[in-house]
């Protein structure tokens, strides 16, 4: 029986992609075993984290054996959701917007761009992909007739929460915000917030600590 998957904390769900991920690139090298300890090696996570992680979502492996790489790839993406196919509007046809537009990645985890909106009469009209660039006044009935289901903001940080109304408006549950600043939306729906700057300071600060650390030891 699966287990629920309401225990699941946020640190494991931001896990179970990386598990994913690795799986995806073993199963398309024709790997067809692999020991929890490897796995966990892989991800960068211990053994005993991985083994807790997945026992929330079901029953996985042989012991003295390991685990069947498809057959978990598969499993772990009919439990997360990912064997359904996703409908996602794009807001904000710059840069970053295009390029996640032209991201091949997402059709490999049925993650299907249906709509890219803008508020730049210069843009509306234009063609990026398959994707005409729509005015973003256009959103709620889009989103309908598309089954949209999905919203990521790519728009400047002044332009993003009049995005985030207008998804909401329009009936959209859950948000990618790719802005340096934050949104506020009612509690049912549910937001990620990916600020690029943040993750470099972070990585930097990680940097620099471990060439502290490295300096210390070496005196």
């Amino acid at each position: 029986m699966m287990k629920k998957t309401t225990r699941l904390s946020d640190a494991t769900i931001n896990r179970i992609p990386l598990y994913l991920r690795a799986l995806q690139e073993l199963n398309e090298k024709d790997w067809y075993i692999i020991s929890s300890n490897d796995l966990a090696d892989l991800v960068g996570v211990q053994p005993a984290q991985l083994r807790k992680d997945l026992s929330y979502l079901g029953e996985f492996g042989t012991r003295g054996v390991g685990y069947d790489i498809s057959h978990l790839k598969n499993q772990l993406s009919n439990r997360i959701g990912l064997t359904k196919k996703w409908s996602i509007a794009v807001i904000g046809a710059g840069r970053l917007g295009q390029a996640l537009i032209r991201y091949q990645e997402f059709k490999k985890h049925d993650l299907d761009i249906r709509a890219v909106f803008d508020n730049d009469p210069s843009k509306i009209g234009k063609k990026i992909e398959s994707k005409y660039i729509l005015d973003i006044s256009e959103i709620k009935n889009v989103v309908e007739e598309e089954g949209i289901q999905i919203g990521i903001i790519t728009t400047p940080a002044e332009s993003a929460q009049l995005a985030a109304k207008l998804l909401v408006e329009a009936g959209i549950k859950a948000i990618l915000n790719f802005t340096p600043t934050s949104i506020e939306v009612p509690d049912k729906v549910q937001v990620r917030h990916v600020d690029l700057s943040v993750e470099l300071q972070i990585l930097i600060f990680k940097l620099m600590r471990e060439n502290l650390i490295k300096e210390y030891v070496n005196g």
